[in-house]
């Protein structure tokens, strides 16, 4: 039975960069499970799976665009330093988390500090990268 769209199905993965960082894995927990189609999934990862059976691997690369996205420069934000929180003392590399507009925490990242505002960058960490996936299909309900 090959995996279609509707179906229940678990697998194995790696996520590595091109460079070969891992940055994510389920090798050491349970297989990861979702249902094809459903847009609960990045569309080149749910993409990969339609057709397999039970007990294939495969290896994948998922161009930026049918990942998280290409970089935006509109998810940059300036915030006034009169603006940040006194508990908050900023640093480069720093996360923050952020209320988007939808009510849902947004995790910014620190990228730049001056003397009158910071830079948060609210791209995904993997925004504008090509991914590559290692995937085993387990099971299909």
């Amino acid at each position: 039975m090959q995996a279609k769209k509707g179906d229940a199905v678990e697998v194995h993965y790696t996520g590595k960069l091109e460079d070969g960082t891992v940055f994510d894995s389920s090798a050491s927990r349970a297989p990861l499970g979702f249902t094809l189609g459903d847009g609960n999934m990045i569309k080149g990862f749910d993409s990969a799976v339609y057709g397999m059976v039970i007990g294939d691997k495969k290896t994948v690369t998922i161009p930026a665009a049918e990942a998280y996205g290409e970089r935006r420069a509109d998810m940059m934000i300036d915030v006034p330093l009169e603006q940040v929180p006194a508990d908050i003392k900023p640093e480069l590399g720093m996360t923050l988390q952020l209320q988007g507009g939808n009510g849902q925490p947004m995790p910014v990242t620190v990228v730049e500090i001056d003397e009158t505002k910071i830079t948060l960058d609210a791209n995904h960490e993997l925004a504008g990268k090509d991914l590559i996936f290692e995937i085993e299909l387990m099971t299909i309900a």
